[in-house]
């Protein structure tokens, strides 16, 4: 299966958080899946960094580089993303996350998420 992690999921699993399910580990270590990681989700971290939403223990590009030295693939957002964006199916108004489930609809992937305010999207994979 290929997942695409979202924000807080990825920010969990690089720093081992407690938050982290029990279900969302075993998804992120099983070598059988293909784990994705979003520019959106850079962009949306930079954000909240920048208006104090959220405090990093390292700087972005370190998480960059550890995602991608721990196996995740990075994905760029394209104009058939944005596109898509228009066609997602979900009550969330979140841009970053509707942007996330549009590449999910056209990458073919999973959002691997535990953000329960997704859970109507046929994309999402709550854990």
């Amino acid at each position: 299966m290929k997942l695409l992690l979202d924000t807080h999921i990825l920010l969990w699993a690089l720093e081992d958080n407690p938050r982290l399910s029990t279900r969302a580990r075993a998804l992120l270590t099983d070598a059988s899946h293909e784990r994705w990681i979003s520019a959106v989700s850079f962009w949306e971290i930079a954000i909240k960094v920048r208006l104090g939403k959220i405090t990093l223990g390292r700087p972005l590009d370190d998480i960059e580089q550890h995602a991608l030295t721990e196996g995740c693939h990075a994905l760029a957002i394209t104009i058939p993303h944005a596109r898509a964006v228009e066609h997602v199916e979900c009550a969330s108004t979140d841009p970053f996350d509707r942007m996330l489930l549009a590449q999910c609809d056209v990458e073919t992937l999973r959002l691997v998420t535990a953000d329960a305010g997704l859970s109507d999207a046929r994309a999402v994979l709550p854990v």
